[in-house]
């Protein structure tokens, strides 16, 4: 590719945190070089192409992505990268216009092999683009193997970047102008710092809190086997730690978590809520589920809806189960048939949509700090954000920009979220 004449770029991001942080990546790095993101209708000359594969619609929409930007930028070199390619490298590859497949474990050197003559700026996020809280990815791959999941097949095994490598990346979006990071990885609770002596996530927690300029510290996605005492006490005794935690159930039923290799039960999970909220009663929750999962029955499913009613979920990430090729649950017996799959997937999104109205129901009347993010695009006089507790707000957006710290009272309660008044 011809370095020297003014390029245009475009990154297409599919899938997880750990896909957006390292997207963001592939864009500081071209920003580094001079190189400038194609906006609106712009042909671009290089697009990457940053694909998941964690369900079959998730590869469909991989595909179509592809598809697009091969007809909207005839003449460019189109890469694609991420999880799809690991799966299904031949179905990529054939799709008219893609110039490059790059594996996973080749990402970071992705615009190495691409520039072999030129000096390229390392691989590691200084701004994040459209967002007010910078992901960073602290860890990558997986061991556990759950029985439904291809991620450790298609990103390989665990493996974690050094506390100094995550601390100096947070210590340059927080002078970037960064108030809240989010610590972020494939399965993050499998953190070891990459040293001799191995470090824990907890450690670092505390480290990245105590960093001056911080105002948020949020923990991605973990799993609640690993929310020990350690961790609760960090969680809770940080000064920017956000009193509110992803922690994935996957199913209430423990027949299910056992038939998906998951290393927990619903009384475990349980455990940990009652502990995280009986230390901050304002402490929320967020989660993953999926449903359809082979022989999930009635009672499993009601025993999902159960759990759900009894937390009360700021939010829930809904999956119906997609089987993956080389995965054991794809050969498992007993298919939920897709009509029952869809029955569950909507009363799941009901009961969810039910129970995180209810939960904001208590916040009406109260004064709470709310990091404005976005403007909306529903409610044009708007402006949204959140609470510390992960409560979506809305307020008027009266002299009002993204990235800003508001104290206001929350007056109602409505299907999108708390309108709040700047106090």
């Amino acid at each position: 590719m011809n370095s020297k004449k003014r390029q245009k770029f475009r990154v297409i991001t599919l899938g997880c945190r750990t896909n957006q942080y390292e997207s963001q990546a592939f864009r500081d790095q071209l920003l580094q070089m001079g190189y400038e993101p194609a906006v609106n209708q712009e042909e671009a000359d290089l697009c990457i192409v940053n694909t998941c594969t964690v369900t079959e619609s998730a590869d469909s929409r991989s595909r179509y992505e592809i598809r697009q930007l091969a007809k909207k930028n005839p003449g460019a070199e189109i890469v694609v990268t991420g999880c799809s390619v690991e799966r299904q490298p031949e179905k990529i590859e054939a799709i008219v216009g893609v110039t490059k497949l790059v594996r996973n474990a080749d990402k970071e050197s992705l615009l190495r092999e691409m520039f072999p003559d030129e000096d390229l700026p390392e691989f590691s996020i200084r701004n994040f683009d459209a967002h007010t809280r910078a992901f960073v990815k602290v860890q990558d791959g997986c061991n556990s193997f759950c029985t439904y999941c291809i991620i450790p097949y298609v990103r390989g095994r665990s493996r974690s970047r050094t506390m100094d490598d995550v601390l100096d990346e947070v210590r340059d979006l927080i002078a970037n102008g960064f108030k809240e990071i989010v610590l972020t990885g494939i399965n993050i609770g499998d953190f070891d710092g990459n040293e001799e002596e191995p470090r824990r996530l907890a450690e670092l927690i505390k480290e990245v809190d105590r960093m001056p300029g911080l105002e948020r510290l949020r923990v991605s996605s973990i799993d609640p086997d690993e929310v020990d005492d350690e961790m609760l006490e960090t969680i809770i005794n940080g000064k920017k730690t956000c009193k509110s935690m992803h922690i994935v159930l996957q199913s209430g039923s423990n027949v299910v978590l056992k038939r998906m290799n998951r290393k927990y039960t619903r009384q475990m999970f349980m455990d940990s809520v009652v502990r995280l909220r009986d230390a901050c009663p304002d402490f929320t929750f967020t989660t993953d589920v999926i449903v359809g999962f082979p022989g999930e029955t009635e009672r499993d499913h009601q025993e999902t809806l159960d759990v759900l009613r009894e937390v009360q979920f700021a939010k829930v990430h809904m999956f119906p189960y997609s089987p993956r090729p080389r995965t054991r649950a794809a050969q498992y017996p007993d298919r939920v048939p897709s009509d029952i799959i869809q029955r569950r997937k909507q009363e799941v999104l009901r009961l969810s949509e039910e129970i995180s109205f209810e939960l904001r129901r208590n916040y009406v009347g109260r004064q709470m700090t709310v990091l404005t993010e976005s403007y909306d695009d529903y409610h044009k006089e708007m402006i949204t954000g959140h609470t510390d507790n992960f409560l979506p707000v809305m307020i008027s957006k009266d002299g009002l920009v993204p990235n800003q710290l508001v104290d206001v009272k929350c007056v109602e309660n409505t299907a999108s979220g708390l309108v709040g008044e700047v106090v």
